[in-house]
């Protein structure tokens, strides 16, 4: 398991545990592989992972994202997406780059 730090990967070893003692990132790999890449700190904003072409990369929920640098940094909405897009969602680290989704809404007509 590598998790992503300011343009940076570490390795993060893991052993097996018992499912009820395990964080999402331990159950993912699990499941997944130890190939996973994911941002530190936003581990509450993950969504799943990608199927198909990109199988194997980390799916995060940008509003998530947003509210938790939000919240880390002390600062507002903007600030916090305007540090993501240059800290974290501009970064590529290789093939399993995590995702970062951006959920449309549907509006009513």
């Amino acid at each position: 398991m590598k998790s992503i730090a300011s343009g940076g990967t570490r390795k993060i070893g893991h052993g097996k545990k018992d499912s009820r003692d395990i964080g999402i990132r331990e159950e993912l790999c699990e499941h997944f592989g130890d190939d996973l890449l994911f941002a530190n700190g936003y581990d509450d904003a993950i969504i799943g992972v990608c199927n198909g072409f990109d199988s194997g990369r980390v799916a995060y929920s940008v509003s998530r994202m947003i509210e938790i640098a939000a919240n880390d940094l002390s600062v507002d909405y903007d600030e916090a997406l305007e540090w993501l897009e240059y800290n974290t969602f501009g970064a590529y680290i290789g093939s399993n780059t995590p995702i970062y989704i951006d959920r449309m809404e549907k509006k009513n007509d």
